[in-house]
């Protein structure tokens, strides 16, 4: 009995942290364009060093750009080699349109976080499944305990999405919005701002 409550305040803990921290601090795995865009700056730097050689630039100006090469490497290393590599051995090519796209786009991609509902949602679910496999009549009430919390989650997903949708539709409602929610404790707000 004891067992499975602590595997209940762990997937209990593990929600309430993933959703209180927010996704800020999750992020997708480096996609394909991200690999590349890494390779392709790898390259720039690589050219901006032979560049700076050839132009007797300063001494100082040729350290930063060694030392951002040295950079470079290490997060070409920790993104991985892409599959396909951009056409990039010659300045003209770093530099072309095509290239230029790539970044802006693997920009985009980079800035793509989780969404806290899903993944809130995703644990519950697993949660469920596990609990299930547990079985007995232990699984059973903790099977139906986090179906409650996943109906609650949707609920206070709904409310949250409502309010933000009253404010955006009534600007001039904001501050009378806001302060009849002041009464919140500060977990309240942290989560629901995490929400956000």
């Amino acid at each position: 009995m004891l067992k499975g409550r602590s595997c209940i305040l762990m997937v209990v803990w593990i929600i309430v942290i993933t959703t209180a921290s927010g996704c800020d601090n999750l992020r997708f795995a480096p996609k394909e364009i991200q690999k590349q865009n890494a390779y392709l700056h790898n390259r720039t730097i690589q050219a901006a060093v032979v560049k700076s050689q050839k132009e007797e630039s300063s001494p100082t100006l040729r350290k930063l750009i060694s030392q951002a090469e040295k950079q470079s490497e290490v997060v070409l290393a920790y993104y991985g080699m892409p599959r396909e590599i951009p056409d990039c051995q010659k300045v003209e090519d770093i530099l072309n349109e095509e290239n230029t796209s790539l970044t802006n786009h693997a920009y985009i991609e980079a800035s793509q976080r989780p969404d806290p509902w899903d993944l809130a949602d995703h644990l519950l679910e697993m949660s469920i499944a596990l609990s299930g496999i547990a079985g007995g009549v232990f699984g059973g009430k903790l099977m139906r305990s986090l179906k409650l919390a996943r109906q609650k989650s949707q609920a206070l997903r709904e409310i949250i999405t409502g309010n933000e949708r009253f404010k955006q539709q009534n600007p001039v409602s904001t501050t009378s919005f806001k302060q009849a929610h002041q009464g919140q404790s500060e977990a309240t707000r942290t989560i629901v701002a995490a929400l956000k």
